[in-house]
């Protein structure tokens, strides 16, 4: 069942096991819905879509920020539990222009380091941004390549 509805036909809300409900307009209900966003790196504002516990999906969003305030909220709360890409502002070092190589960062979450075992593990998205996948599965960031400093710039340079 897909619902592309206006907000006010669909409540969100979480049960006494902390897991989000979704009642529909038709008075449906279900429990442990998942929130997918989308394009959550190029558009995380646009499109995102609530997933039943079987995988399928159960309602369509437009835009995220249409949505009302409290059902908002908790998809926020959901998503930030899922979704953890660290920003990368600064590349400190690489301990070695061939791969795999060690790369110390400073993130939007503190300092930290990780391996990159190939070039094939940095993908260009729209405009400069970039995914970075380190060794051990977190996805890293980078907004905006132009936007780094010269020395983060020559460093990933010659990885590109």
């Amino acid at each position: 069942m897909n619902e592309n509805t206006p907000p006010a036909a669909w409540q969100l809300h979480r049960n006494a096991f902390g897991r989000l409900v979704l009642t529909l307009g038709s008075g449906e209900t279900h429990t442990g819905v998942v929130p997918v966003r989308a394009f959550p790196i190029g558009a995380p504002d646009e499109g995102l879509s609530l997933l039943g516990s079987d995988g399928h999906e159960l309602l369509w969003v437009d835009h995220f920020s249409a949505m009302p305030p409290p059902a908002r909220e908790l998809i926020q709360e959901e998503l930030a539990q899922r979704e953890f890409t660290p920003v990368i502002q600064r590349l400190e070092s690489v301990s070695t222009f061939s791969t795999p190589s060690t790369w110390q960062v400073k993130t939007d979450r503190g300092a930290t380091s990780f391996v990159l075992r190939s070039e094939d593990d940095i993908r260009r998205l729209d405009g400069q941004a970039l995914l970075i996948q380190a060794s051990h599965g977190v996805s890293f960031a980078v907004r905006d390549r132009l936007a780094l400093d010269a020395h983060s710039r020559r460093l990933l340079d010659r990885f590109l």
